[in-house]
């Protein structure tokens, strides 16, 4: 892509994204996600309603009348974005590509987070980690992971999902919001979920296409895997075989669910078409 039309397209989503975030998600990300905890912010009379508890007896002895201590939110978190760039995610069939489509979403809970004075960071990771934007705040920052997203360079290599969450654990110390976007077409080892769980907020971001859970007759048809280089040749014009195909993947997506609810992770099936802001302003009132 052109410089320019980088540009174009991040403003596009941009202002796609932002109207679906002032309108609907920011207030609920807030609401969700309260932080790290509560500390001090001043000193002040007593009124009546204030808790007991809340009473500065050192300050209301000296002033022989009652004071009490004001807290605040400790407000400020930290969101990373993990996100595959495998071959398969550069691939759509209806007006969008997977990584477009992430692109949007990523932007979405980027302009949440901003708007709360959260920091974001991105992970680019296809068989191993190939970039990190460590986390910053604003929005010229969100701007920028959604055009690393968008202008990377989508590998022909096996997503592998444990090394991407194991290398993140080992730089982000602190407890972050952590949300996993790939299409989980490749093996992973389910204990690293269980382990990343712990550690962090995971939520597991499925994105795919419906060409990738239902194949449609177009007779003898090759197929090309694009991580994996291997080719076949398939009868798609055979409805037991587009049925045992169909079949294998709702059961790959029963395992993947049952993974995460195992790990106490959370998990999001997204087709590229759906309206994601809907799924995500459920996700954040469960919150």
């Amino acid at each position: 892509m052109q410089i320019k039309d980088i540009v174009k397209k991040v403003k596009q989503i941009e202002i796609r994204t932002r109207k679906k975030t002032e309108a609907a998600l920011m207030g609920q990300y807030h609401s969700a996600f309260k932080g790290q905890g509560m500390t001090f912010s001043e000193v002040r009379p007593y009124q009546f309603g204030d808790e007991i508890r809340r009473i500065d007896w050192n300050k209301t002895a000296r002033f022989r009348e009652p004071f009490v201590k004001v807290m605040e939110e400790e407000r400020e978190l930290t969101m990373m974005l993990v996100v595959d760039i495998s071959a398969s995610m550069d691939y759509g069939t209806k007006t969008q590509l997977k990584r477009e489509y992430v692109a949007e979403i990523a932007a979405s809970l980027g302009f949440s987070a901003a708007g709360n004075n959260d920091k974001v960071g991105l992970i680019l990771f296809a068989d191993k980690v190939y970039k990190v934007i460590p986390p910053q705040k604003g929005r010229k920052h969100i701007l920028s992971i959604i055009s690393n997203i968008i202008t990377a360079d989508y590998v022909p290599a096996e997503s592998k999902i444990d090394k991407a969450l194991e290398y993140m654990m080992g730089i982000f110390k602190r407890k972050s919001l952590v949300f996993l976007f790939s299409d989980f077409e490749d093996e992973y080892d389910s204990k690293m979920l269980r382990v990343a769980s712990k550690k962090h907020q995971l939520l597991g971001m499925r994105i795919y296409d419906e060409k990738d859970n239902e194949i449609p007759d177009v007779g003898y048809t090759l197929l090309y895997d694009a991580e994996t280089g291997k080719q076949i040749w398939a009868n798609t014009s055979s409805a037991r075989w587009r049925y045992t195909f169909a079949e294998a993947q709702k059961q790959k997506l029963r395992a993947l669910e049952e993974d995460f609810t195992n790990s106490s992770a959370s998990f999001m099936n997204i087709n590229t078409g759906s309206d994601y802001s809907k799924l995500l302003y459920n996700y954040f009132q469960k919150k």
